[in-house]
């Protein structure tokens, strides 16, 4: 039987990650996108998720499904940190030999769950994804989706927030990534939005750490959990 721990398997820290993602360069970086979910990745795979490098292919992992695929900088720092893949892999993003493409290939990265960056597919995806583990009976396994404010406005996301809730899907969990970039936001929507599609929720900094492991490891029974992470987009 597999022993799942979140995942501490690299050896740079929370420190590390901007050195890390200065490796990555090109013109296709959403540096904004990026920087904007760096502290919610960081505390997701540091103390939360359940999956290590060792563990990726084990049926009782967690998993992380990552629908803001246009900005995978961060992403790409902290699944270095954490020993997903070799540091050396950054230099080389968007190469045309490296697997580190501007959107995350599921195929080509260790690690990631899903390709990614066509906006509003995620949120779907995580509901198959938890109907799935639940029908083959991997109930101590969670899924996370991190999706951004502005693709909250596709139709499928609301079709797949009304869906959880109402089927009650509580090993569902999605990181709303807010820094202001809808165009049709409003203080406070995105949180009723959830509850009213029988959430629970959790409205916080996403820049203070401590807030968002709280967040992440709040009790939901019987409900999913979204986490609206407030943040500045920083350049």
């Amino acid at each position: 039987m597999t022993i799942f721990t979140p995942a501490r398997a690299g050896s740079e820290g929370y420190a590390e990650l901007p050195g890390l993602m200065s490796r990555l360069t090109g013109d296709e970086k959403h540096g904004p996108a990026a920087t904007s979910t760096l502290d919610a990745l960081w505390v997701l795979y540091d103390r939360v998720l359940r999956v290590t490098p060792e563990t990726v292919d084990e049926p009782g992992r967690d998993r992380f499904l990552l629908s803001k695929g246009h900005g995978p900088m961060a992403y790409y720092a902290v699944l270095a940190a954490k020993g997903f893949v070799p540091v050396e892999w950054l230099d080389d993003f968007g190469g045309f030999d490296s697997p580190l493409g501007f959107h995350p290939d599921r195929t080509l990265v260790p690690g990631a769950e899903i390709g990614s960056g066509s906006l509003g597919h995620g949120l779907p995806l995580g509901v198959g994804v938890a109907l799935g583990l639940k029908a083959r009976g991997l109930d101590d396994a969670a899924v996370w989706v991190l999706v951004g404010d502005a693709e909250l406005d596709e139709g499928s996301n609301e079709e797949a927030v009304a869906f959880a809730g109402a089927s009650g899907l509580d090993r569902l969990h999605t990181v709303v990534i807010d820094n202001s970039s809808a165009r049709w936001g409003r203080p406070g929507a995105l949180s009723a939005r959830f509850a009213a599609g029988g959430w629970a929720v959790e409205d916080i900094d996403g820049r203070d750490h401590e807030a968002l492991y709280a967040a992440f490891t709040a009790p939901h029974a019987g409900r999913p959990l979204a986490v609206v992470a407030h943040v500045e987009a920083k350049n």
